[in-house]
């Protein structure tokens, strides 16, 4: 039997209900080993790599971090269940909230030049940050089309690897899995950046106090 088939095959018995459960090998890593000051410049090191823009600040420098990032954009969009002290600092934009009640027109989110958002969970061996939908992250629409993206990462929510992240998360919950600024690449290798997602990505790690 070729793989066509095989695969075929299997498909029949899974739509009748027989197909036999099998147990899953469970024998990769499934934990790290690095404490928060290692998992922090980890996950750095890899964002810079990506060509991220990051700071590492204590939770009393967060509000001057943001504005720092926020410094040129004139308008600005943030899910509803954001802290509001993290946005005050931002004097000169036009800040606009967003929700699944009251989401922002797509014309209009099209405009705005900055998106703010906190973080579910981030993979320090792979940089990746992971946004689940939940009110301080909001709908997906808002963090893929603004052009800068600001990111606020909770160290606490700092993992090494990918098994542990995953029991953090939500299965039903919208997921945007972030690693650096939306970029490719073509044919001969130019890179071209905000084609499918924000131009900018500025990462604010806060460190527990």
């Amino acid at each position: 039997m070729g793989a066509k088939e095989d695969i075929l095959s299997r498909v029949r018995v899974a739509l009748q209900g027989d197909a036999p459960v099998t147990d899953i090998p469970r024998d990769y890593r499934q934990s790290g080993t690095m404490n928060q000051e290692q998992l922090i410049d980890h996950l750095t090191d890899r964002l810079v790599d990506y060509k991220a823009e990051v700071k590492v600040v204590l939770a009393t420098d967060l509000q001057g971090a943001i504005a720092e990032f926020l410094a040129n954009a004139r308008s600005v969009v943030v899910p509803h269940g954001l802290d509001a002290q993290w946005i005050a600092g931002v004097a000169d934009a036009d800040v606009v909230t967003d929700s699944s009640e009251a989401p922002v027109p797509v014309d209009q989110l099209n405009a705005t030049d900055a998106v703010l958002t906190s973080s579910a969970v981030s993979v320090a061996e792979s940089g990746t940050i992971i946004l689940d939908g939940t009110p301080t992250q909001g709908r997906r629409a808002i963090s893929l089309v603004p052009d800068q993206h600001v990111c606020v990462v909770p160290a606490s929510t700092i993992v090494e690897i990918l098994p542990e992240a995953l029991p953090r998360l939500q299965p039903s919950h919208p997921q945007t899995w972030i690693s650096g600024p939306s970029a490719t690449s073509d044919i001969e290798l130019e890179r071209v950046e905000g084609v499918h997602g924000p131009r900018r990505l500025s990462v604010i790690i806060v460190e527990d106090a």
